[in-house]
């Protein structure tokens, strides 16, 4: 009960930094909970929580140290999954969506730590809820409730993205034997680009990254090249646990290419594991032209979200 405690009052004691940017004006200051959703948490778990929140063995349930905030089709599941196999690492299983779904968020902090994984004190909490990245409000709630935290973001090739977040929406469509349209005609609209085509948004990095960097700096926010790790895994989990501050756990010889599903899999003290089926399905067949068109449309964009970070990556 006493680290429990000594933790939320921790939190509550952490200097509350102004954006690191500043806010544009008309903005919206950040969302509660703050401090006194801080402290509620603190009392709430000498009552109802606390007896669910520990175990014999000193298990705890903390609120996570380290969020994954996207991208949808990023590859955030590969990423978890990697980071599991480290012994310092406790990841929640599910996606949250604690920060961008209000049915959740107002449910307060307790709630939201009531869906942590147990874990000893010494390991780092994780969660991953792939929508946080283009939700206009999470960056403000997620710096409300720890402006230290570290953030872990994986990116792709943005056209890549947006086929592979139509292939997804389409299977899920077609397991529910329901009709959807082609991927020319979301993404065409009286011969042009459809701009409205949600997909095509979620792609437009520098906006939302923009939106982050209004309340956390760069320093806080490793980005993880999402088709890099897809080709060789293990140099950018090394990345991830440098920036995490973990020991380096996690080998070359925890990862295999798994020739029949076309992508790396895991080796975990003997045991082999692969993503779900549903991961790495073949994208659709697309008109070269209007691949063309969609490798010009992100071409800007890149180059802003290129100097927004400070760093290039090989894409269209």
């Amino acid at each position: 009960m006493a680290a429990l405690l000594l933790g939320a009052m921790l939190l509550v004691a952490q200097p509350q930094l102004v954006p690191s940017r500043p806010a544009t004006p008309g903005a919206e200051p950040p969302d509660q909970p703050g401090k006194q959703e801080l402290l509620r948490v603190a009392a709430t778990l000498v009552d109802d929580h606390l007896p669910e929140s520990t175990t014999p063995n000193g298990s705890v349930r903390q609120l996570p140290q380290t969020i994954i905030i996207g991208v949808r089709k990023g590859g955030t599941r590969a990423l978890l999954e990697m980071l599991s196999l480290h012994p310092d690492v406790a990841a929640a299983e599910n996606e949250v969506h604690f920060f961008d779904w209000e049915e959740h968020y107002r449910h307060g902090l307790g709630w939201y730590l009531s869906q942590m994984p147990l874990s000893s004190p010494h390991q780092l909490t994780v969660e991953k809820t792939p929508a946080y990245f283009t939700s206009p409000k999470v960056p403000a709630r997620v710096h409300s409730m720890n402006p230290a935290i570290r953030l872990l973001l994986i990116l792709r090739d943005p056209s890549e993205r947006v086929l592979s977040d139509y292939t997804q929406v389409f299977y899920n469509h077609v397991q529910k034997r329901k009709p959807y349209p082609s991927i020319e005609e979301v993404l065409v609209r009286d011969g042009h680009l459809n701009v409205d085509y949600k997909a095509l948004n979620r792609s437009l990095y520098h906006v939302h990254m923009e939106n982050w960097l209004r309340f956390f700096p760069l320093g806080h926010i490793h980005i993880v090249d999402g088709d890099q790790l897809i080709r060789d895994p293990f140099p950018e989990i090394q990345k991830v646990e440098r920036f995490l501050k973990l020991a380096p756990q996690i080998h070359a010889s925890n990862f295999y290419f798994n020739k029949t599903k076309g992508f790396y899999c895991l080796r975990d003290s003997g045991r082999d594991r692969c993503l779900h089926e549903s991961k790495g399905r073949a994208h659709p067949h697309v008109d070269p032209k209007l691949l063309h068109k969609l490798h010009e449309y992100f071409h800007e964009p890149n180059k802003k979200f290129f100097e927004l970070v400070g760093r290039t990556f090989d894409w269209h």
